[in-house]
């Protein structure tokens, strides 16, 4: 299978009269499926944006793409809503007579889940006893994330896509009867859409996931592809869908991405997992052994937005930032990302901030290509509004 992300940058004016910076590294949690999650997208290229992964047959995962075939996939283009602090969801009609809900797309994890009872946070959800198509499979099943965990009951029902292949489909879907810490306020979201391998899936890996159904019953390519617009900008509330992006079910639309197709391997059929062979900052190699960088894996994942980051690798490139910058004031707690910076509404201050440069292994084992961050990707813009009055104080 294949997986395109295009990743494209949209500069977005502050709300505020000043502009708060914070730094979104962080240090990655180890042993659970990442979380497709509320932090800004971290992720660009350094020609444009984009990444494919094939799942059978000469796995590989690709970073700037072409089309395959001729196939017109311009009716999923913009299929998707949010943003890169909240996340990226698309809308589903689920059941007999449809029920509509929106759901988070998450590379990292592979079930398809919905809320199937009332939470405090979500606007609706599935009720499965109003569906005449629906079918118990009689089995509990729960999931834990980096961030938040659910359980539920595992059944199928029948599912269309707006934005998508046309027809209905027969998917496996989780109802959540139970959450903590997993829908939060300020989504636009009811449930999440897993892509990930069925190694992953729970309860066993015989659960097939939405998409592999997909492409079983609508006879689609064995690809997707995904463009995620905006750059590190906490959006206030009433924005949160004022970027969006697109999800093609099928193949790549020629229209979101310029470039040739680099590819690295696909190391393991479970997360996409790749192979991180240097991080730079500022064109100043950390050199740290590659092992470090890949600590305990190294995962492409739609829904943990943040770049996270091996406690050793953290510190080296917060080092490095603080060593680069020409900005001598700022307290040890901005750089560990406890404390906020204020500047005047309108002042330039990201180009001061160097890039990171993360290079991946190429197909071929003695090559390797870049992504480039920019200052805009890796720096959290936030909103005085959104601030609780403790944090507006610096």
């Amino acid at each position: 299978m294949k997986l395109v992300a295009v990743f494209y940058v949209l500069v977005l004016v502050p709300l505020c009269n000043c502009r708060l910076i914070s730094i979104p590294l962080r240090i990655a949690n180890a042993g659970a499926p990442a979380r497709l999650y509320p932090t800004p997208g971290t992720s660009t290229s350094s020609v444009t944006a984009s990444s494919e992964v094939k799942r059978k047959g000469g796995q590989n995962l690709a970073l700037d793409s072409q089309p395959l075939g001729t196939i017109s996939f311009l009716e999923m283009v913009n299929n998707l809503k949010g943003d890169s602090g909240r996340g990226y969801y698309m809308e589903l009609l689920i059941g007999t007579p449809p029920q509509k809900l929106n759901v988070l797309v998450d590379t990292g994890s592979s079930n398809f889940a919905v809320a199937g009872a009332p939470d405090p946070y979500v606007v609706g959800y599935f009720d499965s006893a109003l569906s005449s198509t629906y079918q118990s499979l009689g089995l509990d099943v729960s999931v834990r994330y980096t961030q938040g965990s659910w359980s539920g009951e595992l059944g199928k029902d029948i599912i269309s896509i707006s934005g998508g292949p046309n027809g209905s489909f027969t998917v496996n879907i989780a109802t959540i009867l139970e959450s903590d810490n997993f829908f939060l306020p300020d989504i636009n979201w009811q449930g999440i859409l897993g892509l990930a391998y069925s190694a992953l899936a729970k309860p066993s890996s015989s659960v097939e996931p939405f998409f592999d159904s997909i492409v079983r019953e609508a006879k689609i390519e064995n690809v997707f592809s995904m463009q995620m617009c905006g750059v590190g900008v906490a959006l206030p509330p009433q924005e949160k869908d004022a970027v969006g992006g697109s999800l093609i079910l099928g193949g790549i639309e020629p229209s979101l991405y310029t470039g040739p197709i680099w590819y690295t391997p696909v190391k393991e059929e479970w997360y996409y997992q790749v192979e991180i062979l240097k991080l730079e900052v500022g064109q100043q190699n950390l050199n740290l052994d590659c092992r470090e960088y890949n600590m305990d894996k190294a995962i492409v994942d739609s829904g943990t937005t943040l770049l996270r980051l091996p406690e050793k690798v953290f510190i080296a490139i917060v080092e490095a930032i603080t060593r680069i910058s020409p900005i001598a004031e700022f307290s040890s707690g901005f750089w560990t990302g406890s404390q906020l910076a204020c500047w005047a509404k309108g002042e330039t201050t990201l180009s001061l901030f160097p890039k990171l440069s993360i290079y991946l292994r190429g197909m071929n084992s003695s090559q390797s290509f870049r992504l480039t961050i920019s200052s805009e990707m890796h720096l959290l813009h936030m909103h005085q509004k959104s601030l609780a009055p403790s944090q507006q104080q610096m």
